[in-house]
């Protein structure tokens, strides 16, 4: 009996620290200010950060990312040679429904940054930019993830502002995890 007691103390020790991290959002803030939205997160991922460069400069998983999504894909290379890329989002603030659309290019450090510029004359953005860094961190990979934005669309006054971060940021935290589950091998969960 004493045995089975100690065999059972040294599982129930050994057990935590041998199953794998989950995708653990550490911060998020979103901001707005004279019509531009800033979101900044950091996220720790369980995850090789060659996997997690890999996922987060293929547009074409973008659309398992998150519902919102409805069309992501990767676009031939710009007359410099740099990738591009097509995000197509549906969303309502309060009763006014649009599709967001960002097109544009990358500007890329392999394996640790990662830039998202869109075309304004491509997308419904004054200006969108998006950053991922990638910073290892013990068995995984820290990102930070900066997103300013300026939409090119009327957003209610008083209430949009408040709709749109909310938006962005429950559709970031819902995201986590998938993107996670991408950079690991796995099918995310729908």
């Amino acid at each position: 009996m004493k045995r089975l007691l100690a065999t059972c103390l040294l599982a129930a020790v050994l057990l935590p620290a041998a199953e794998p991290r989950a995708a653990d959002l550490r911060s998020v803030s979103v901001e707005h200010e004279d019509g531009r939205y800033k979101l900044t997160s950091e996220t720790f991922f369980d995850a090789e950060q060659s996997e997690l460069f890999r996922v987060l400069t293929d547009y074409d998983l973008f659309i398992k990312f998150t519902a919102a999504f409805t069309e992501t894909r990767n676009l031939d290379p710009d007359d410099e040679g740099r990738p591009r890329f097509y995000t197509r989002m549906e969303g309502c603030v309060l009763l006014f429904c649009k599709a967001y659309i960002r097109s544009g290019h990358l500007e890329l450090k392999p394996e640790y940054d990662i830039v998202a510029i869109a075309d304004p004359e491509l997308s419904n953005f004054k200006f969108a930019r998006e950053r991922w860094q990638l910073i290892p961190e013990e068995d995984g990979v820290v990102l930070i993830y900066d997103f300013e934005m300026e939409p090119d669309f009327w957003v209610p006054p008083v209430i949009g502002p408040y709709v749109v971060k909310r938006a962005m940021r429950s559709g970031g935290i819902s995201a986590v995890d998938r993107i996670e589950a991408l950079a690991q091998g796995k099918e995310p969960e729908q």
